[in-house]
């Protein structure tokens, strides 16, 4: 018996067939695509952010992470930029987030609270901004494994448990509003 095609299903096989290739592919068709190329001026105005250059009382860069870290990410189909730096702190989780949530709402910025992981809180994060112009702050603190198995041993060796912190802003490309939750 031959296979037969029913007459008006021919596109929507061929629709399905292109669907599952992209899953499985791991590209998607629904998703615009959209590139880091032409984001300059927009990721030369995250590093240039106040809050990046603001750091408690005592906070310093370590050697191996001296300056703003910034990279544009297009992967996922969605252009992400985003900017940041890293500090040592001899002092508390919470005078960290006391400094940045003071620095972060006299700039304008939201708090957006986030879950507890655990006993542990992970940071806080800030949004700002209109569509076209939204950002996000973050302030994490990772564990001291983190820098060791992300950027090495030499790097790992400056941060004691508990005393480093990372901040970072992020943007989609094209400014679109972005909120705290993933």
């Amino acid at each position: 018996m031959p296979f037969r095609i029913r007459p008006g299903r021919a596109p929507a096989l061929l629709l399905s067939a292109v669907l599952v290739a992209g899953g499985l592919s791991g590209c998607s068709f629904l998703t615009p695509f959209k590139t880091c190329e032409g984001t300059e001026a927009r990721m030369k105005e995250l590093e240039s952010l106040p809050l990046l250059d603001s750091r408690p009382p005592g906070a310093n860069a370590p050697r191996t992470f001296d300056g703003v870290s910034s990279e544009c990410a297009d992967d996922s189909g969605d252009a992400w930029l985003s900017a940041g730096r890293t500090y040592l702190y001899p002092g508390t989780r919470q005078e960290v987030l006391d400094h940045y949530r003071k620095a972060a709402e006299a700039d304008g910025w939201r708090f957006e609270p986030e879950p507890a992981h655990g006993q542990e809180t992970w940071g806080s994060c800030f949004t700002k901004g209109e569509d076209g112009q939204a950002k996000v702050f973050a302030l994490s603190f990772p564990p001291a494994h983190f820098f060791t198995e992300f950027y090495g041993p030499e790097a790992g060796a400056e941060f004691a448990p508990g005393s480093g912190f990372e901040i970072s802003v992020g943007s989609e490309a094209d400014g679109a509003t972005t909120s705290c939750r993933p």
